[in-house]
């Protein structure tokens, strides 16, 4: 599953949300990764962060507090 969302405040801008298996190499734990594009190309964000599954649900919570 993957989603690609418009980033407010930008004209082109998206933000991406993909999950990635073995994000660095064979074994590795899967990632949710986000990344953001000022120019609208989600294939290739200039930011981007990966976060580990375990750590998917803390993260989440964290985001909700902030709204």
């Amino acid at each position: 599953m993957s989603a690609v969302i418009p980033l407010s405040g930008t004209k082109k801008g998206v933000i991406s949300v993909t999950k990635v298996e073995e994000p660095y190499g064979k074994g590795s734990a899967t990632v949710a990764s986000v990344g953001i594009s000022l120019v609208g190309n989600a294939e290739e964000p200039e930011w981007k962060v990966h976060l580990p599954m375990d750590n998917l649900d803390a993260v989440i919570e964290a985001l909700q507090a902030l709204k």
